[in-house]
């Protein structure tokens, strides 16, 4: 497989895991603004763009954090180059340059849902139909991921395809669990109150996950628990544990393909000595923000290594 064409899968991925986890975060902080009062619900529109490293771009443009302005400007604003806009665009044009290695039902999961979001992202956003918003979004990023695990060979495509996917939400719920921790809680003195409670709970919406962590956890809800939960826990599909198998059963994949293991293969080992046998009281002891920075710094080397050592940039 050419380089460009293996690069151009594996961001139209990126692009599409990112463009859903940005909704699932909007959804998320919305729900928790509805029960704030204004300069906590402000705070919390602030976190959010932080947490989407947005918030200097943001900032070059518009003074507050009002809901409705921080939405349009997250999902659509022609000022941000992450607009989920934007990356769904990037996204169909990887898939229109990599016609030839994806299935028809593939590109059309991609176009349709590139054509839904402009015609919905065509006016500003507002905080009465930003459910309708980011229920479409979702929607059509599940779409075209069916798409692809139902029509798609297991073959080098695919496997970049996944590699991309699960790289980019290991780093979202990253960055969700850190801004929380290091940036969200106001205080020291907020612990175990009913705004640290309500900020997990959160946490846990941000990634689809409070279903999945009442059943296993039913009455917790404590930094911890949720921090293993989220960090260590194979079970659940956006965990750093998950993620990181998934990551290296699909660069397994690609050394059998290519009959070697080059420097993607070794930067993920490194990486897998953050998690494999870790135990929650190890990464509190380190410290949880330290650990995630360690985290997202070897991510971000496993995604670079992967585009040197497959040559994405000719």
């Amino acid at each position: 497989m050419l380089g460009r064409v293996a690069g151009g899968i594996f961001w139209m991925y990126r692009y599409l895991e990112r463009a859903e986890n940005t909704a699932r975060l909007l959804a998320a902080g919305h729900r928790m603004t509805l029960t704030r009062g204004e300069d906590e619900a402000s705070q919390e529109w602030r976190s959010i763009l932080t947490t989407l490293g947005q918030l200097a771009d943001y900032e070059k443009y518009h003074e507050g954090y009002a809901g409705a302005q921080v939405c349009d400007f997250v999902l659509r604003s022609r000022n941000n180059p992450q607009s989920v806009l934007s990356m769904f665009e990037r996204a169909r044009s990887n898939a229109r340059a990599c016609r030839s290695a994806i299935t028809r039902e593939v590109w059309e999961a991609i176009n349709e849902g590139w054509m839904t979001l402009r015609d919905l992202l065509a006016r500003p956003v507002r905080v009465t139909n930003l459910d309708a918003v980011l229920g479409a979004i979702r929607r059509e990023s599940t779409l075209a991921r069916g798409a692809t695990h139902g029509s798609m060979l297991r073959n080098e495509t695919y496997s970049f395809a996944r590699a991309g996917t699960f790289l980019e939400r290991a780093d979202n719920t990253a960055r969700i669990l850190d801004v929380k921790y290091y940036l969200l809680l106001p205080s020291i003195a907020y612990v175990g109150t009913v705004l640290d409670t309500g900020q997990w709970d959160n946490v846990l919406r941000s990634v689809s996950a409070e279903r999945a962590y009442s059943w296993l956890n039913a009455g917790r809800m404590d930094a911890r628990s949720i921090a293993e939960f989220l960090i260590l826990d194979e079970r659940f599909p956006r965990s750093l544990m998950f993620c990181h198998l998934a990551m290296r059963e699909n660069l397994a994949a690609l050394a059998r393909f290519h009959r070697r293991e080059g420097m993607a293969h070794e930067a993920l080992a490194r990486a897998d000595g953050m998690l494999s046998g870790k135990r929650v009281e190890d990464i509190f002891e380190q410290g949880l923000h330290e650990f995630i920075l360690e985290f997202i710094g070897c991510n971000a080397a496993i995604g670079n290594a992967i585009s040197e050592e497959y040559r994405f940039v000719s």
